[in-house]
């Protein structure tokens, strides 16, 4: 019995000092998260856009919209050992080591007075590691300081040597990349060029596009942008900020050329956290109701919960009609939705829909999933009322008729199967006035929808005066009958007066 005593008692104890260590062992952490807390806070952020990691219920949908073809740029799509065979056909190390010889030949022939060489840049990249790695949404614990480094440098230095005019006197945009955008290849030059340069122009064109779609177009596959203002600052393109001037005037060409936006935003992008976000600066509507106090007071008032198809709102008496972008004019991008007043007509931008519209929604729908409070969710609320307006064949083809929708898809299925499972595993509160520019916009549609007497009337019109026979038969049958009761009512006066 004294045994088993002493043994519970040494038990007893034993339990007593692992709790205080672990409440000791608790403390400090705690005291840790505080001084980090507390560091954090003091120290700014270089960039308030967060790069993050494509969420799992959205990547599912489609897994090829989110990952590089051509060229893996930022850690998150740094070759790992495991995965590193897996992508044969990415831009290879030599590429990049090609573009950081052409980037310190241009910072020599650009700054003669002055030694440049590539340590100058690995220690100045080596002073914003922290910054840059405070920019992700990951910690990277895999990669050390060495490799960040040497990532941050030559995938900087790849995409300045693609996007801006490294030689001393050249201008951006001045090599396949720009004229592939551009589409200046045309016919007669093709032919002036001969079968074999033609070809080789034609493969350029399409190593330019994936490089377009690589650097811009995706949310994971992006590096900070003032990474790139470092280098473009030491290569000696500092002057009129010269590299954020450059890449900018070549955002707002690809915005245009792809019909997206025909006007720089409103807010000229000093400071875009990354590509893919200053893309996102384009795509901002002009006034957008829900900043309005009406739209505030109506979120009172009602709750929006859905758009409805374009063929509902047509039935309901909506009419439907394009409405074209323009550099100075009201609307600038295809964000830009507008109902007319009193008139039930609903303004929309032409999409031009390609291979690559998809993906670029997609992936500005991640950048403001992670990132609401900083850039908003105006496309996302774009992509809701477009994939449930038009998310059957029939709303295609009559947003097609209309001139709102165009496509180079097979058909119109297709393209109704697309919009369907544009917004799947997106967050988004189509109630909330704050973050849904188009909830005003919504309501005053649904609230016509519901009206009986304007459905009626709309079934009559489209019943009857759509068809120019019919037409002319109700008016006959009207006449008729408007004959057929002045016809009584002198029968009944006739008789009355014998």
């Amino acid at each position: 019995m004294d045994q088993q005593g002493q043994t519970s008692s040494d038990s007893d104890n034993s339990c007593v000092i692992e709790m205080v260590q672990l409440a000791n062992d608790l403390r400090g952490e705690l005291r840790a998260l505080h001084s980090t807390q507390a560091q954090v806070g003091d120290r700014r952020p270089p960039c308030p856009v967060i790069i993050g990691k494509v969420r799992d219920q959205t990547r599912n949908i489609d897994n090829g919209e989110y990952d590089p073809d051509h060229v893996a740029i930022g850690p998150y799509n740094y070759p790992r050992p495991k995965t590193q065979s897996k992508s044969p056909q990415l831009a290879k190390e030599h590429d990049k080591l090609m573009s950081l010889d052409k980037v310190v030949t241009a910072a020599k022939a650009l700054r003669p007075g002055m030694t440049v060489e590539v340590d100058v840049y690995v220690n100045e990249l080596r002073c914003l590691e922290k910054s840059v790695r405070d920019c992700y949404g990951n910690d990277f614990d895999d990669m050390t300081s060495e490799q960040f480094v040497r990532m941050l440098l030559l995938d900087g230095c790849y995409i300045l040597s693609r996007l801006v005019g490294l030689q001393l006197g050249a201008q951006p945009m001045d090599d396949a990349l720009g004229t592939a955008n551009a589409g200046v290849l045309s016919a007669s030059r093709a032919e002036a060029l001969g079968t074999a340069n033609a070809g080789s122009l034609s493969a350029e064109r399409a190593e330019a596009l994936a490089v377009v779609r690589d650097v811009f177009y995706l949310a994971e596959n992006q590096i900070p942008f003032f990474v790139l203002a470092k280098i473009g600052e030491l290569t000696g393109l500092d002057r009129n900020d010269r590299v954020i001037a450059d890449i900018a005037k070549y955002a707002l060409d690809l915005m245009r050329i792809q019909k997206y936006a025909e006007a720089a935003p409103a807010v000229v992008p000093t400071d875009p956290g990354n590509l893919l976000h200053l893309l996102h600066m384009h795509l901002k509507p002009v006034a957008p109701s829900a900043s309005s106090a009406a739209t505030v007071s109506g979120a009172k008032r009602v709750t929006v919960r859905r758009w409805r198809s374009a063929t509902e709102y047509y039935f309901a008496g909506v009419m439907f009609k394009r409405r074209d972008m323009s550099k100075e004019g009201p609307t600038r991008c295809i964000l830009d939705v507008k109902l007319s007043s009193g008139s039930g007509t609903l303004e929309v931008p032409c999409l031009d829909i390609d291979a690559e519209t998809w993906r670029l929604l997609r992936n500005l729908m991640e950048l403001e999933q992670r990132n609401r409070e900083t850039v908003g969710s105006h496309v996302t609320a774009y992509c809701v009322f477009m994939s449930q307006v038009a998310c059957t064949t029939k709303d295609v083809e009559l947003l097609t008729k209309r001139g709102i929708i165009v496509h180079g898809h097979g058909n119109n299925d297709e393209v109704a199967k697309c919009f369907a499972d544009l917004c799947k595993g997106i967050m988004f509160d189509p109630n909330d006035a704050h973050h849904n520019y188009l909830r005003e916009t919504c309501y005053k549609l649904e609230k016509r929808f519901l009206s009986n007497p304007r459905r009626w009337m709309a079934w009559l019109r489209q019943k009857y005066f759509n068809n120019p026979w019919l037409a002319v038969g109700l008016l006959a049958a009207v006449i008729g009958l408007v004959c057929g009761f002045v016809q009584a009512v002198y029968s009944v006066l006739s008789y009355k007066q014998g």
